[in-house]
């Protein structure tokens, strides 16, 4: 029998890229735990994993304490961890001075969730209203749940259905209400985070988009903005029909060499990497196809997705790719990949010899049978 799914992601976002110019900002947390006592440590803390302490200092008497910070990325998520019993979430950017009014516990002797409040930026307070809105979402989805499972046990379609529906509307809402959000958020970290958490980019690409275009013609730089515009390129990607982007890379020799020197050649674009299983697997038939066609005009742009240049060099060696090579060293935050949307290999792109793609992810037997169809046997 179907069941009622629900997920709505408000766990921290972990951004990764590449490095950034934002200029480091301090940063000021105070406030009062109102169940805490003289001499408790309260820990400021990245919220990575596992968190990783920046500061700490010891409640006043009354309760007060106060922690004074840099912000060096142009936004993080921290944990104001209070004594281990309470761990309250802070979204800073730098330049803030935050005010925390805590009960100094996560949940009480009878249950209840212990109370938070954060004030003294956009994100703190937008981020408040998103947890509002997922704890509104997550009651209802609770009563749905059990509501569910007792028609479910009555074999009770019409209730199911019914309950079904209800759910489909208030996701419905509750979706509509962050979109109507979002452009309030302009470019603070929150934006990102509800974007990218919160939004789906199979139904809300255009929203998800529009977050990106907002910090791109503002220039912000950050590592979190930096990694949100390179999630946008690869969902986006390239499409059969576009127009292959023009890029320059590095060779293992130490020079450089363009698609567009290509031009011409039917040319299959191979987002590769030494330590990628199935890329290597595949070489074997990449190889066989490249000596088969290379003199009927065709060629290949190996694309490694490396880090290492010994490992990339040795794998080119060591599995006869004499073909045209090329790496920014990066990983996954190569632009090139980015900008054709590859967020898993081998991926491969067939580029005509007007430099449009006209297929792709083509491998083994296809590859073989659309370069057959193309040039001939």
């Amino acid at each position: 029998m179907k069941k009622v799914l629900f997920l709505l992601t408000m766990g921290l976002w972990a951004a990764q890229a590449g490095a950034q110019t934002t200029a480091p900002r301090e940063f000021t947390v105070q406030g009062k735990i109102k169940n805490g006592s003289a001499g408790e440590k309260v820990y400021l803390q990245l919220s990575t994993n596992p968190p990783v302490t920046v500061d700490s200092t010891t409640l006043a008497a009354d309760g007060t304490f106060s922690i004074k910070s840099t912000e060096k990325d142009g936004g993080n998520f921290y944990l104001l961890n209070v004594a281990e019993r309470q761990k309250i979430v802070l979204l800073v950017e730098g330049g803030e001075q935050l005010n925390v009014v805590a009960d100094g516990f996560d949940k009480d002797s009878k249950g209840a969730a212990g109370k938070t409040t954060v004030t003294g930026s956009k994100n703190v307070e937008y981020y408040g209203k998103l947890l509002d809105l997922n704890q509104a979402m997550v009651e209802k989805v609770n009563q749905w749940t059990e509501s569910y499972a007792q028609a479910n046990e009555k074999k009770d379609t019409k209730k199911m259905q019914a309950i079904q529906e209800a759910f489909r509307q208030a996701e419905l809402e509750h979706v509509t209400k962050i979109k109507a959000m979002i452009p309030e958020m302009g470019t603070s970290m929150v934006a990102l985070f509800a974007a990218n958490n919160l939004l789906n980019p199979e139904r809300d690409f255009a929203e998800m988009e529009a977050v990106a275009k907002r910090f791109e013609q503002e220039k912000i730089n950050t590592k979190m903005a930096q990694a949100y515009l390179g999630y946008i390129k690869r969902v986006r990607g390239v499409a059969v029909g576009d127009e292959a982007p023009d890029f320059t890379l590095d060779t293992p020799e130490g020079s450089t060499v363009s698609l567009s020197s290509l031009r011409g050649k039917y040319v299959l674009i191979d987002f590769w990497a030494s330590w990628c299983g199935p890329c290597r697997l595949e070489n074997p038939n990449v190889v066989k196809m490249y000596n088969k066609y290379k003199d009927k005009g065709f060629s290949i742009f190996g694309v490694s997705l490396d880090n290492s240049k010994d490992a990339w060099v040795a794998a080119i060696k060591k599995d006869g790719l004499t073909w045209v090579h090329g790496s920014e060293l990066k990983k996954w935050n190569s632009e090139v990949a980015q900008n054709y949307g590859v967020n898993a290999i081998p991926a491969t792109y067939l580029i005509d010899k007007d430099g449009k793609v006209i297929a792709k992810n083509l491998r083994g037997p296809s590859l073989e049978s659309k370069l057959e169809e193309l040039i001939g046997k």
